[in-house]
């Protein structure tokens, strides 16, 4: 809400159609009014399933990462797990919970909610869960999909932190959300396995 109580209205929608569509991704073209009476057309937005993300932390302090070849960028990738939320019937935090195992081989038994925000509001419709974990074991063997070669990494949180910081990795920047908010959580717990996050973001 904007200062002195008063809102934006939303724009108008006066046509949509779709040029694409399948289970990972719709592109939608709308035609719009805006409360100025400004019409756009089009005005394109990507139609995508949820996100979850999850920072995993061992029992003994390493946070769990994963590399992957990420072909967007055309670029081998080193990231927190994360996942689709492509399944109605799966709340986001069991999404989440299979991915870890899926891509790590790891679980946990102590999970946080740290929030949710929008992937990207102009241009896509998504939502990223974020959770930690702590904890985690290994307890199997990584089952990927048939799409997915995966390596899992285990790097002492405190050296991932400054590793970020002084620009050593790139990063997905949902991701960096999710960091941002086990920051806050780790402020208001104090909880001593996450003393490293305190003095981040």
């Amino acid at each position: 809400m904007a200062d002195g109580g008063k809102t934006i209205a939303p724009w108008k929608v006066i046509e949509s159609k779709y040029a694409y569509r399948d289970r990972w991704l719709a592109l939608r073209s709308d035609t719009v009014e805006l409360p100025n009476g400004s019409v756009l057309s089009p005005f394109h937005v990507i139609e995508q399933p949820d996100w979850v993300t999850a920072v995993a932390l061992t029992h003994d302090g390493n946070v769990l990462l994963v590399e992957e070849y990420r072909h967007g960028v055309r670029q081998t990738v080193i990231e927190l797990p994360s996942g689709i939320h492509d399944k109605p019937e799966e709340e986001p935090l069991a999404a989440m919970k299979r991915e870890l195992r899926e891509e790590t081989g790891f679980a946990s038994e102590e999970w946080v909610p740290l929030g949710s925000f929008f992937a990207n509001a102009p241009r896509l419709d998504n939502t990223v869960h974020c959770f930690a974990a702590l904890d985690a074991r290994k307890v199997a063997e990584p089952d990927p999909d048939d799409s997915e070669l995966l390596i899992t990494h285990e790097v002492p949180l405190a050296d991932f932190l400054a590793e970020l910081s002084d620009g050593r990795r790139t990063f997905h920047g949902f991701q960096l959300g999710a960091l941002w908010l086990l920051a806050n959580h780790a402020r208001r717990t104090a909880d001593p396995r996450l003393a490293a996050m305190r003095h981040y973001g």
